[in-house]
Order: C-alpha cells, then structure tokens, then sequence
C-alpha cells in the first residue's frame, strides 16, 4: 500500500478517535524498538502504524491494553518507616537543629553577657 488512509483504517477501528489513538500508541511501541510487521518503505512510525493497522499485522486488543497501562497512573510510593524517614535530611531537621543550638547558646547567657553580646554585635554592624 503506497498511501494510507483513514479509510482503509476505519473497516478495521470503526471510531476515528480510537483509531488515533492505536496508531499513536503503536508508533511510540515502534519508537521503543518494537519489531515491525511491514516494510517501512521510507515511512514514518505514524504511518507505519496506520498502514499495520490497515494491514491488520497487528493486534488491536494488544495496543489497547498498551494504551490502558500506559495511561494508568503510578501506584502512590509507599510510607518510609520513622526511622528512615530520621536519615532523610529535611529542612526541620536540618534547619531546626541549628536554630535550637543557637537558642542554647543564648540562654546560657546571663543577662548581662546577653547585653554585652547585643551591643558588640551592633557596634559591629555599625562599622
């Protein structure tokens, strides 16, 4: 077959709208690597899946279940224990470890020290 149609796909996939859809997901199977079934007679993967269909060289109960897992969504990933969730560095206990040392720090300060240290860090600031 020299030219393909919609026509000649439409006896094999009555809807226009499945047909598209089977021949897109049989051109990216061929992009993957998949085997062709018909000469590619310097033709592109669309129309190589089109004229496969036509050809019927190919199953159409296997593209549909192709399209179906392809546009099945990914299972949720699964919770991590506590305990690896503890390796994990996140910005709570990453950031939060930092600014509760910093608080130690200046609590162990007594009022005076605290003043000391407020003032040298202005007259720091000011330079």
């Amino acid at each position: 077959m020299a030219r393909v149609t919609v026509e000649d796909c439409v006896d094999k996939v009555s809807n226009r709208f499945e047909l598209v859809l089977l021949a897109a997901q049989r051109a990216r199977n061929l992009s993957r690597g998949e085997e062709m079934t018909i000469d590619r007679d310097n033709d592109k993967n669309p129309v190589v899946a089109l004229r496969e269909i036509a050809d019927q060289t190919v199953s159409l109960d296997s593209l549909r279940n192709d399209l179906v897992r392809s546009l099945a969504r990914a299972p949720e990933p699964e919770p991590a224990d506590e305990e690896v969730l503890d390796l994990i560095p996140t910005e709570q206990n990453i950031f939060g470890l930092q600014e509760s040392s910093a608080e130690e720090e200046v609590t162990d300060l007594s009022p005076e020290e605290m003043k000391a240290a407020f003032e040298a860090e202005m007259s720091g600031r000011k330079r």
